[in-house]
């Protein structure tokens, strides 16, 4: 009689689903391309335009004065973080171009966002070639602590278009600032926030900052200020 046949080996058990896609064939939602790099005298049109915006979203529009042509008569008479500098944020749904910058090093990011950004504006900041444009601006500059026997930086205007808004890239920006700070070995950096914008102050705490509410702002401008043209 002939031997019986050896039974078939047993059929693996299917693996459990583990709900993640294959990271080698699977893209992992929609990646955004984000780099800082300082502004030059090229993207004041973008900054003005911005400037224009944040007035508008802090209804103060009716103070805002800024033409393109008083921000390039003022932002870049001095080297960067001498005086008066501005980081831009640019982003692409693709690899940024290199760039020439000889006083600053990009600080390039890959953002993973769960939904595309639909920029309504992105012709009109558009920024050199390709997709990029720009997201975002930081200015600040130099002030000094008397306390601390240190010089600080001072951010006067932090702002991030509308479309680009609660997906991390505030945070980018103002990181960058206080980055520089402890590289040239500064003792703080400080700004301001309107009182009505819940939002923003939970977002400066949430990075570590205080909240200085025993302080208040004095300023002289206008009328009141030239009020002391021939005062001495």
């Amino acid at each position: 009689m002939a031997a019986a046949a050896p039974p078939p080996p047993p059929t693996p058990a299917p693996e459990a689903p583990t709900g993640l896609p294959d990271s080698e064939s699977t893209p992992v939602g929609y990646p955004l391309f984000s780099r800082i790099r300082l502004a030059t005298p090229n993207d004041v049109p973008h900054i003005h335009k911005m400037i224009h915006q944040m007035a508008v979203f802090e209804r103060l529009a009716h103070h805002c004065v800024a033409t393109e042509s008083s921000l390039s008569a003022t932002l870049f008479n001095h080297l960067p973080f001498q005086s008066f500098s501005v980081f831009l944020l640019e982003v692409s749904p693709n690899p940024l171009p290199n760039i020439a910058s000889p006083n600053f090093i990009p600080i390039e990011r890959i953002m993973q966002l769960d939904l595309p950004v639909i920029d309504p504006e992105a012709e009109i900041f558009k920024s050199g070639s390709n997709d990029v444009v720009v997201a975002g601006f930081v200015l600040f500059f130099p002030n000094y602590s008397t306390f601390l026997a240190k010089p600080g930086l001072y951010v006067e205007d932090l702002f991030v278009r509308e479309c680009y808004r609660r997906k991390g890239m505030g945070k980018i920006l103002l990181s960058a600032v206080a980055a520089q700070a402890v590289k040239m070995g500064y003792g703080r950096v400080e700004w301001v926030v309107l009182d009505w914008n819940v939002n923003a102050i939970k977002f400066y705490e949430e990075m570590g900052a205080k909240i200085l509410t025993e302080w208040r702002i004095c300023r002289l401008t206008g009328e009141a200020l030239e009020a002391y043209r021939d005062a001495i």
